[in-house]
């Protein structure tokens, strides 16, 4: 299953979406060997990214990246508005051995460093335009002043929601080793911009569709797809109120790394680097964090890069490697 289903709740008003990943999961797994919390986390991100881009209205990209001091030092998922998608984590060099119950606070906010940042990156921006940006801490604020630890990906997203869009949203996530999972619940602004807070049905639609919400279990998550999933959620909403979904559409795995975009780093180095790698190792080898391919460059290769003006002079395939 590689699935997105969305939903709209008429008489709540309340919008949802519920996702379901397998093969897309694995291929991002595959030249992963992180330890399983990690992976975890991974995948939590992952579903909460195909989640968000779902909501998308212009050809690009959504952007999730955690940035810390702590035991992961970078984690990366990027998602287009066609649901196509890559991930890439790293590990602090000296994390040492990671426990298999470690939460996103213990992983990602060492001495409260972590910081999420969710980018929405157009296909087509005008010169100079900067893509759309938010970034919140990975605390919050208690009663008494201090920081409080974000302990779960979906705490982190919502989070996010509440600071950066102004939006009540309650999400649901689990991960396996061979499948994800997610449930987004989402209060409908109103025609001014604003959540339905003037009626109490609207208030009284959104706490009971979030009830509903609450029974849904991790293994369910991870095993039913995303249409019985609502039916089971909400079959007696169906009934009363009336609950319509969107056609499912499809998942994918895809990385967008190429021959040419690796030679284009190859010129920014600049000749004098890439000349000092060659006579080092014979040739630059470079491995995409996101799908493992590797993509070797030879003398040859290195020469071309630096004596054309058109990237796809320099990227004739490889004698070897990819």
């Amino acid at each position: 299953m590689n699935q997105l289903l969305v939903f709209i709740c008429d008489g709540a008003p309340v919008r949802g979406e519920i996702v379901s990943i397998g093969s897309a999961w694995q291929a991002i797994l595959e030249h992963r060997t992180e330890p399983l919390a990690v992976r975890k986390l991974l995948g939590d991100f992952v579903s909460a990214a195909a989640l968000l881009s779902a909501s998308l209205k212009f050809d690009g990209t959504l952007i999730i990246q955690a940035q810390s001091k702590g035991l992961v030092s970078l984690l990366v998922v990027e998602c287009t508005a066609n649901l196509t998608l890559r991930a890439t984590v790293k590990l602090a060099p000296d994390c040492g051995e990671i426990n298999e119950t470690a939460t996103l606070s213990e992983l990602l906010d060492a001495d409260h460093t972590g910081r999420l940042v969710i980018t929405l990156d157009a296909a087509e921006r005008k010169p100079g335009q900067a893509p759309y940006q938010g970034i919140v801490a990975l605390q919050q604020d208690d009663f008494s002043g201090l920081p409080k630890p974000v302990n779960s990906v979906a705490e982190a997203i919502m989070l996010y929601m509440r600071n950066s869009e102004q939006l009540d949203t309650r999400i649901w996530l689990a991960s396996g080793e061979k499948n994800l999972g997610g449930l987004l619940l989402q209060r409908l602004p109103n025609s001014s911009g604003h959540s339905h807070l003037d009626t109490d049905l609207a208030i009284e639609g959104w706490q009971r569709i979030q009830l509903l919400g609450e029974t849904i279990t991790a293994e369910e998550l991870l095993t039913l797809d995303p249409e019985t999933t609502l039916r089971r959620l909400f079959l007696e909403e169906s009934a009363t109120a009336g609950v319509r979904s969107f056609p499912v559409r499809p998942i994918q795995f895809a990385c967008r790394c190429s021959r040419q975009k690796v030679a284009d780093v190859l010129r920014m180095l600049g000749e004098p680097e890439v000349d000092g790698l060659l006579a080092e190792r014979g040739e630059v080898e470079t491995i995409c964090d996101f799908c493992g391919k590797t993509y070797t460059f030879d003398p040859v290769d290195c020469r071309q890069v630096f004596k054309t003006d058109l990237l796809s002079d320099a990227t004739r395939p490889a004698s070897k490697g990819h």
